[in-house]
């Protein structure tokens, strides 16, 4: 038999070596978390400096890092709520329709815009159409549909483009890869709170039509599953919106 003193020697020797245990366990998981942090992050880092780089990129990196579920949401605008193909040069062929906007009330895929408010839809002129100007303002336009000519006047309105990882791969694969990314691109800040992430970017290029230089800080949000996949992007830039919103017309 042990005495008392032996006893509490081994007591406290169990003790020393379970809180040491405990301790190590603890630690192992503040290291598991902090891993994880930082993984969210520079997901988040990642996506914004593949989309400013490389099409190709961009769909490897959102086809790896998007929830199946994901969503973008593209900022809210004023205007009809259409999408057209920008394969199909010196035409406005619509591609893809906003859910709930004006354009899903009187448009089809593939309607052909030839004149809007009166002016006749060129290459030129494809960036300086009257579709998005003060809401509820009607506009009146020719298309073609199905090979006739046709009038349609549609009402400006308030447009929440909210949209699945399938349609955001089928614009990656449809847009011109000779004006994809940007000249310079600068991550100023990231920030982590929980699951979502803000990160402020700024980049600078050369507008594709004017060959004129700019400049654009954007900050986008990301939230994140408990997978760590990209479950919503939010771009955080209204100022053309507001504008909008006053009637004025933003152009070259």
């Amino acid at each position: 038999m042990l005495n008392t003193k032996v006893k509490i020697g081994l007591m406290q020797v169990l003790l020393v070596v379970c809180c040491s245990a405990t301790a190590h366990q603890h630690e192992g998981k503040i290291k598991a978390i902090a891993k994880a942090d930082r993984g969210i992050v520079e997901i988040a880092q990642g996506w914004i400096k593949t989309r400013s780089t490389n099409q190709q990129l961009t769909a490897d990196y959102v086809k790896a890092h998007m929830a199946e579920s994901g969503i973008i949401n593209g900022g809210r605008y004023v205007g009809f709520g259409f999408v057209f193909d920008p394969e199909n040069e010196g035409r406005m062929v619509v591609a893809r329709i906003v859910d709930e906007s004006p354009a899903s009330k009187v448009l089809e895929a593939g309607d052909e815009f030839v004149e809007v408010n009166g002016v006749e839809v060129n290459q030129e002129n494809m960036d300086k159409l009257s579709f998005r100007g003060k809401p509820g303002e009607q506009v009146q336009t020719v298309l073609i549909r199905d090979g006739k000519k046709m009038s349609v006047s549609i009402a400006r309105g308030i447009i929440s483009n909210v949209y699945g990882k399938t349609i955001l791969l089928d614009e990656i694969a449809s847009a011109n890869p000779d004006n994809w990314g940007v000249d310079e691109l600068t991550i100023h800040e990231s920030v982590r709170k929980d699951n979502v992430v803000y990160v402020w970017s700024e980049f600078k290029a050369v507008e594709n039509s004017s060959k004129l230089p700019f400049e654009s800080h954007q900050v986008t949000r990301f939230v994140f599953d408990d997978h760590h996949q990209v479950n919503r992007v939010d771009q955080l830039q209204e100022d053309r919106f507001m504008l909008e919103q006053q009637g004025f017309q933003i152009s070259r």
